[in-house]
């Protein structure tokens, strides 16, 4: 299966039990609209952790009846994210979810020893965006935790995201591994970390997968392009990961698919003992409830 819309996320969690969903400093609209969007739609059950009163007078501002969801009152920032985390990590929550909160905040007590949600793997931000120019929904990861991730942190993510698409009922997902260029050149470590990674999968040490790359950006999507250019690959044009070299490349492709192209987006940190739905204080209302539903697929 192959995802053609972020819609086709609905059919994965319908009929699923609902996921509790721990939201940690729940006091923002956004989110709060998310949520409530995904509770009425059968998604999540919503454990709302912040400063109560403000939690209800954005609900009444907004016309959200609340009334059946559980809220705990904790108006201290720090002490919310807190007492979500722990919630989490005692089994009372199959997701977590950042509210008004910064995320080095909630990193660090999802990274706490005594309370946290480490599980020994590399956390990692994997992202799927609905474009219209490309005839799938097309994953890109990590824009937004390992800034400069090297050969090893690069098979761990490649690891969470196929973990990822494989209960999104992928079979083989094919991923790109992105440079500047599609030649190995040793002066471009993207390129040699590419090349290894790819050899690597047809070893069989990186499995469940289809690895290619060096591939620049326009042979990652574009078949017309690759065949220009000599390419065989059964990846190159049919891309359904694309791997970043770095932090800051992966962060500009993300906001360009966003404001420039128009994309649908929904995102989630892998790695942790529940998926973290971690959107970005500029991410809309509907990217929050895209994130929530790939979260709920994600924690099957």
């Amino acid at each position: 299966m192959v995802l053609k819309s972020l819609n086709d996320l609905k059919g994965i969690v319908a009929g699923e039990p609902k996921k509790t969903m721990v939201v940690a400093a729940a006091q923002d609209q956004h989110s709060l609209g998310a949520v409530i969007k995904s509770w009425r739609e059968n998604i999540v059950e919503p454990v709302l952790v912040g400063d109560k009163e403000k939690i209800q007078n954005i609900c009444a501002e907004q016309n959200y009846d609340i009334s059946g969801i559980r809220i705990v009152h904790e108006p201290d920032i720090q002490m919310a994210v807190q007492t979500a985390v722990k919630l989490v990590h005692n089994g009372q929550g199959d997701i977590l979810m950042k509210g008004k909160v910064g995320t080095s905040i909630l990193l660090k007590e999802v990274l706490n020893k005594e309370w946290g949600l480490r599980t020994g793997k590399l956390l990692s931000h994997f992202a799927l965006f609905e474009v219209d120019t490309y005839p799938k929904v097309i994953a890109v990861t990590d824009v937004a935790m390992n800034i400069a991730p090297n050969l090893q942190a690069k098979i761990a993510i490649v690891n969470n995201s196929v973990g990822c698409l494989t209960k999104l009922g992928y079979n083989m997902p094919k991923v790109a591994v992105l440079g500047a260029v599609e030649m190995v050149n040793e002066n471009m470590e993207a390129t040699l970390d590419a090349a290894l990674l790819s050899k690597m999968n047809q070893r069989d040490q990186i499995k469940n997968c289809i690895i290619d790359g060096p591939l620049a950006f326009d042979n990652a999507v574009s078949l017309e392009s690759a065949k220009r250019k000599g390419i065989r690959s059964e990846v190159a044009g049919d891309t359904d990961l694309l791997l970043m070299p770095d932090i800051e490349v992966g962060n500009v492709l993300y906001k360009s698919l966003v404001f420039f192209a128009k994309a649908r987006v929904a995102s989630v940190i892998l790695g942790a003992k529940v998926p973290i739905v971690l959107t970005s204080r500029s991410d809309s209302e509907r990217a929050k409830y895209d994130s929530i539903l790939l979260s709920a697929a994600a924690s099957k």
